[in-house]
C-alpha cells in the first residue's frame, strides 16, 4: 500500500518569480489596477485601502524592509526544492487553481483530476501572452513558461486514476482530464511548482483542480476539508507500495495582505485544526486568497503529518498594504 510520506504548501506569487527592483519600485505603479474585495467579500478600490491604511503602513515598505523579505522568500524557495527532494517521493499530487488557462467560465469544474501520461508546459516563444501593460510584469509572469521549447512533464497516471474513481466513489462530482487540447498547457499553479522545484526531477506529479477563483461555483471550505480526508484515505488504500507526498500551489492572501487571517490559516494547519478551516469564511477567501482553499485541502490530508517547518512573509509592497502572503511549508 502507498504511504503518505510527507507534505508541502508554497506560494506561487508573480513576487516570486519577480527581481528585488520590481518589489521596490515596480509594483508602487502596478498595485492600482488590481483587483480588491473587503472582508465582506465586496469589490474596494485601491484608492480606499490606501485612505484607511494604519499610520505606520509607511515604515512597512521601507527600503530595507522590503529587502530583508525579498532575501528570506528566496532563502525559503531554496529550503523548499531541497525539503521536497529529501523527501524521495515516487509521486506528488499538486493541488492547484486554473486562473483560464485549461477551463474557462463556459465550462468551469470545481474539481479536476488529471490522469494523462504526462502534462505540457510550453516554451516561451510558444506560450500564450500576458495582457499586463507592464513589460516587467510580463516578464516576470513569463518565468513560468520554459526557457527553451516545450517540456513534457511526467505523470503518475495509475495514482490519478485512482483518485478518481475513489473520489466518485464517495459522492465528489469530479471532472475527468486525460490529457490537454494541443494549444494548452498546465496552468501556472503546476508550472511553478515544476520550474522552480522540480526542474529535471523527473518526479511524476498528480494535478488536481480546483476553481478557488470564480463564482458561481468554487468549493466551500469544509468541502474542501472533506477532498482532503478522502484523499488522505485514498492514497493510503493505493495499492503499489510508492511514498507520495501531496503540495499546496498558491496563497496566501492577496492582493491585500491579511495577516490575521494568514497567522490563523497557519495556526489552524499546526493545531491539524480542520475545524477551525472548516469554517473559514468564504467572503475572505477572494481573489488570490481564494487559493488558500488549496491549503485547507492539504491541510487535511495531512493531519497523520506534523508541520515541521513554515516560513511565512507578509510581502506588503504599496503604502495600501496590498501585496502577499507568501508561505512555504512541509508536513513530516
Amino acid at each position: 500500500m502507498a504511504l503518505l510520506a510527507a507534505a508541502f504548501g508554497t506560494s506561487h506569487s508573480v513576487m516570486l518569480a519577480s527581481q528585488l527592483e520590481d518589489w521596490l519600485t515596480r509594483f508602487r505603479d502596478s498595485d492600482p489596477r488590481m483587483p480588491y474585495y473587503d472582508r465582506e467579500g465586496r469589490p474596494c478600490r485601491f484608492e480606499s485601502l490606501l485612505a484607511r491604511a494604519p499610520a505606520n503602513a509607511g515604515e512597512l515598505i521601507t527600503a530595507e524592509s522590503i529587502t530583508a523579505r525579498f532575501n528570506a522568500v528566496q532563502e525559503a524557495m531554496a529550503r523548499m526544492k531541497a525539503e521536497i527532494a529529501s523527501a524521495k517521493l515516487d509521486a506528488l499530487v499538486v493541488v492547484g487553481d486554473d486562473q483560464h488557462e485549461v477551463f474557462r467560465d463556459q465550462n468551469m469544474p470545481a474539481i479536476g483530476v488529471y490522469y494523462g501520461e504526462t502534462i505540457r508546459n510550453a516554451g516561451r516563444a510558444s506560450a500564450p501572452p500576458f495582457r499586463a501593460p507592464e513589460q516587467w510584469y510580463r516578464q516576470a509572469q513569463m518565468r513560468r513558461y520554459e526557457d527553451g521549447g516545450d517540456a513534457h512533464y511526467p505523470c503518475h497516471s495509475k495514482l490519478g486514476l485512482h483518485l478518481i474513481e475513489g473520489l466518485v466513489s464517495r459522492e465528489f462530482d469530479v471532472s475527468a482530464l486525460s490529457g490537454l487540447d494541443k494549444e494548452q498547457c498546465e496552468g501556472h499553479a503546476y508550472s511553478f511548482v515544476h520550474r522552480w522545484y522540480l526542474k529535471d526531477a523527473g518526479l511524476p506529479i498528480v494535478p488536481i483542480f480546483l476553481n478557488t477563483y470564480y463564482d458561481p461555483n468554487p468549493p466551500l471550505p469544509k468541502r474542501c476539508v472533506r477532498l482532503g480526508e478522502a484523499l488522505n484515505k485514498l492514497i493510503a488504500s493505493y495499492p503499489e507500495k510508492i511514498r507520495v507526498g501531496v503540495l499546496a500551489s498558491g496563497g496566501l492572501s492577496h492582493f491585500i495582505v491579511d495577516e490575521e487571517l494568514d497567522r490563523g490559516v497557519i495556526e489552524a494547519l499546526r493545531r491539524k485544526d480542520t475545524g477551525h478551516l472548516a469554517s473559514l469564511d468564504p467572503k475572505r477567501l477572494r481573489a488570490g486568497s481564494s487559493e488558500i482553499r488549496n491549503w485547507i485541502v492539504v491541510g487535511a490530508a495531512a493531519t497523520d503529518l506534523d508541520l515541521s517547518w513554515v516560513s511565512y512573509t507578509p510581502a506588503y509592497r504599496t503604502a495600501a498594504l496590498t501585496g502577499t502572503g507568501l508561505c512555504f511549508a512541509r508536513w513530516s
